[in-house]
């Protein structure tokens, strides 16, 4: 973008005066559970500014960052489906949307009986720094000098290392709704980088934003407005999947596309989309003689890491490839062929995910087996079977 510090400008203005009145070009129709909304003020459900509801994707029990928490909405739902075993981290960098946030925070946590909400400011592409803690450093050393700019910069990056707002592995599920449009071009790969850090393995990404169908213009991505309305910074649809595929998220799914576009400029259709992403692929490739069997309905499919499953055939995977297939978003799709016996681990060797083998039956049974055995259970095929 040409001016990027007119954009950001833009952006924190059009969501300080958002907290202060109901704007509504910056929302799309979402649908909730209402009774996840009857503890809310007015204040928070007229203050809502996404394009999908990512929260309904949450399980009891997890801990949740929602990037871009704004007036805390999402939050609070979260709140409530995690419940008082889960907790819910918001983020967000504008003051005003904070305060309005957290004005609330007490009284809802009393309602429900638990409190599992904090909210954090901070800018969604550097979840390691705290920005409120910075604003009392610069409080206590301004800066006037060269010299006292890369002071700053090593108490940045000493916190980032040493007490980062959000810690690496920390949570289960990052949740953001219509605010990655919004991060300059040039630190969305900062962005997705972070939604992978902070992710445990075997976590995931659920994320509602607006993308469009064809490349946007730069006279369009360099209007501040349009871009702080969620129009000019809007990923290419299939653009945003590459993204997460490019951080080393697997699993990538679109859970939810508008059949309709929410705005029309030029030709150029934005519509909302919720994309699923996993974090876990990482880690050694090694030999377990296990195999899986892909169920259908297509004749075969290709994963991110390009290994090939063939319908009804035992494809030959590593121990890691086998764990991630037997789960979500994996696991419904597939059958699981564990080997009869346990391979010791003096005999586990690397195995080579470069290329797809059929796994034959005897390597998962042994290669003596020799078994005889009748029917386990006789009303299988008895008399009267259809």
């Amino acid at each position: 973008m040409s001016d990027s510090t007119n954009v950001e400008q833009a952006v924190n203005e059009r969501y300080s005066g958002a907290a202060a009145a109901r704007t509504r070009e910056l929302c799309c129709p979402v649908e909730y559970d209402s009774s996840y909304l009857e503890v809310l003020p007015p204040e928070i459900l007229e203050r809502d500014y996404g394009c999908g509801n990512p929260t309904q994707y949450l399980k009891p029990g997890e801990v949740v960052v929602d990037l871009g928490c704004g007036a805390g909405k999402a939050c609070y739902i979260a709140s409530q489906i995690v419940g008082a075993e889960g907790r819910v981290i918001g983020v967000d960098m504008n003051d005003d949307m904070l305060a309005l946030a957290e004005s609330h925070r007490r009284s809802i946590g009393d309602r429900l009986g638990y409190h599992n909400v904090t909210f954090h400011k901070g800018k969604i592409q550097d979840l390691a720094l705290d920005l409120r803690r910075l604003e009392r450093y610069l409080g206590e050393h301004p800066v006037r000098t060269a010299a006292g700019l890369e002071s700053v910069e090593r108490w940045s990056a000493e916190q980032r290392r040493d007490q980062p707002m959000i810690g690496e592995s920390a949570v289960d599920v990052v949740l953001s709704n219509c605010v990655l449009n919004l991060v300059r071009p040039e630190k969305r790969h900062d962005l997705f980088r972070e939604m992978h850090r902070v992710l445990r393995s075997g976590g995931r990404t659920v994320v509602s934003d607006i993308v469009c169908d064809e490349d946007v213009p730069q006279r369009l991505q360099d209007d501040p407005t349009l871009w702080s309305g969620c129009i000019s910074g809007a990923f290419r649809e299939d653009l945003l999947l590459e993204a997460f595929e490019q951080a080393g998220f697997y699993g990538i799914e679109i859970l939810r596309r508008g059949s309709e576009p929410w705005q029309v400029v030029e030709g150029i259709e934005f519509r909302s989309v919720t994309i699923q992403a996993f974090k876990g692929k990482a880690g050694p490739c090694i030999e377990r003689l296990q195999a899986v069997i892909y169920r259908g309905p297509w004749r075969s499919v290709t994963d991110d890491d390009g290994h090939t499953l063939h319908r009804g055939r035992r494809m030959a995977v590593c121990d890691k490839t086998f764990r991630i297939y037997t789960r979500e978003p994996y696991g419904a799709d597939i059958v699981p062929v564990p080997p009869l016996d346990e391979l010791p681990d003096d005999r586990i060797e690397p195995f080579d995910c470069s290329r797809d083998a059929i796994r034959h039956a005897r390597e998962t049974k042994g290669r003596d087996y020799a078994v005889t055995r009748a029917p386990t259970d006789a009303t299988c095929c008895g008399p009267g079977d259809d």
